[in-house]
């Protein structure tokens, strides 16, 4: 602690200073010096220390012998010594008090943190400068434990896989992470702050629903909202499904804000309905299943009486004069029993009865050989056929006999759905991990309605006229493919045309070894 001389110095001059008349008590200063919470140092003009109470040495450890008649700044961290000079420098001439954090050591090597404030007073001679040091130990103690956690909340909203916006109850957004930057195409810095509303990122009147709900004790009660499915509005103005949950922020029982926690739901629908689809593929590969093997009994059983109509219709039509007038009757029982027959060949290959040798097929060969028998009929006069095939080779694992029927039977059905008149395109590409072969057939005639689409590969439907298809050809293409673990995919409009698209894998020592050779085509 100061000594009683320097204590009776300091007395003297703050008497002098405020004009106390007569005797004040000694031990009123004492009590000032020594008993409150800060340090308190005089200085004198050669910036050393004249007086020092007890809490400063509490503070840092020294004896007063250790502090009284040393510089001051032996007692700042080094590094803040220079710029501390340049300070109380400028200062000279200053009676007004200024504060700034400063390091002081400690007797044991350590520094401690404080707020201290200078209050130099140059109208004496010699002048003196008066010291208030206040410990911020527990202050910058609670301050780092408050940025920790401020950090950690921080780093926590940041890293949410979903969108968290949190808005004032005036609907200024205070709080928007990144992936609801992610989600709305909007940056923080442009939201942030008033210059976005709240409603702005939603359809118009969802917000104050939203706002009403919270409200309420119907959506997991006042203050609360329970996911609900709803869409949000982008940047660009572009709907997104989204699945919110939400809260209200209240303090002292007055709502300040809301926060809500944006989930897109855009990835999640897609899977899905590709489960959807899923699920229908495999429904109709147990209907076609079932199907085809009921198709392959009916054949059997049907094959052999037909077998034999079609031979005596044959031998008595042989046996008749040109002039008989029953030869029209029999050439009409041999044409229809042939009929019957091609129909009991469909069944047949629909019911997967034959085991093909499956072997490297080259897909553009096989197409351009199809349409070598095609190109030249009636049918195909008046109609464009465009074959947009891949510059090279592409080879799947299949039977090529079997998938140029398929091939063909895409490109007459095309024909018939443009009555002979329109425009054929035939599109090969390799998928970009080479795993799958696309062939698409995109015609340019009447579309297939909305409510067909689903019926189309079914055995025996049509839509042509009776005794012009038996509704088999797309059955047994679909049966083809399916056993080549392919798939068929159809997209439609009525009046602008169909796009049939089919997806066989390349699959053994094929894959990633596609041909590299012009096919010229």
């Amino acid at each position: 602690m100061g000594s009683a001389h320097s204590l009776k110095r300091v007395n003297e001059k703050v008497k002098e200073g405020v004009g106390v008349e007569g005797n004040f008590p000694e031990e009123v200063f004492w009590a000032l010096l020594e008993k409150g919470d800060d340090g308190i140092l005089v200085l004198d003009a050669n910036m050393k220390i004249a007086y020092t109470n007890t809490v400063f040495l509490d503070l840092t450890g020294f004896e007063s012998s250790e502090v009284l008649n040393h510089s001051f700044y032996d007692f700042v961290e080094p590094s803040q010594i220079e710029p501390l000079k340049k300070i109380l420098e400028n200062s000279q001439g200053d009676q007004g008090k200024f504060c700034q954090e400063t390091s002081f050591l400690k007797r044991n090597g350590s520094c401690i943190a404080t707020d201290t404030c200078f209050s130099p007073d140059y109208d004496r001679s010699p002048p003196l400068t008066y010291v208030y040091i206040r410990d911020l130990t527990e202050w910058k103690r609670i301050e780092g434990e408050l940025k920790k956690a401020n950090s950690f909340f921080v780093n926590l909203i940041e890293s949410s896989v979903d969108g968290i916006i949190a808005a004032d109850i005036k609907g200024n957004i205070i709080i928007f992470n990144h992936s609801a930057e992610q989600l709305t195409g909007y940056r923080a810095d442009e939201v942030v702050g008033g210059k976005l509303h709240i409603t702005k990122i939603y359809p118009e009147g969802v917000a104050k629903d939203i706002m009403r709900k919270l409200r309420s004790e119907e959506y997991g009660g006042v203050g609360k909202l329970t996911p609900i499915r709803i869409t949000v509005l982008s940047r660009e103005r572009e709907e997104i499904p989204i699945e919110l949950s939400a809260a209200l922020v209240y303090e002292e029982g007055r709502e300040i804000a809301s926060v809500g926690i944006f989930t897109d739901l855009r990835e999640r629908l897609k899977i899905e309905e590709q489960l959807q689809e899923t699920h229908l593929q495999l429904l109709q590969s147990e209907k076609m299943a079932s199907v085809g093997k009921l198709a392959a009994g009916v054949a059997h059983e049907i094959n052999n009486p037909l077998g034999g109509i079609l031979i005596y219709a044959s031998l008595m039509l042989e046996d008749m004069s040109e002039d008989d007038p029953r030869r029209p009757d029999i050439q009409r029982i041999v044409q229809e029993t042939t009929r019957c027959k091609e129909i009991v060949k469909s069944l047949l290959e629909f019911g997967h009865q034959s085991g093909p040798k499956f072997e490297p097929v080259d897909v553009n060969r096989a197409i351009v050989d199809g349409l070598f028998f095609l190109e030249n009929q009636a049918i195909f006069h008046n109609i464009e056929i465009v074959k947009d095939l891949d510059p090279f080779s592409l080879r799947v694992m299949g039977n090529a006999s079997q998938l140029k029927q398929v091939f063909m039977n895409m490109v007459v059905n095309a024909a018939d759905a443009m009555s002979g008149n329109g425009k054929l395109t035939i599109q090969t590409r390799l998928s970009e991990d080479e795993s799958f072969v696309y062939i698409s057939f995109t015609d340019t005639g009447v579309g297939i309605p909305e409510e067909n689409l689903s019926k189309i590969f079914d055995p025996f439907f049509t839509t042509k006229e009776v005794g012009k298809g038996t509704g088999l050809g797309l059955a047994v293409c679909y049966g083809i493919v399916e056993k080549h673990g392919g798939r068929i995919e159809v997209e439609s409009q009525v009046g602008r045309g169909t796009t049939f698209r089919i997806v066989l894998p390349v699959k053994g020592e094929q894959k990633g070894e596609t041909i590299r050779e012009d096919t010229n085509f």
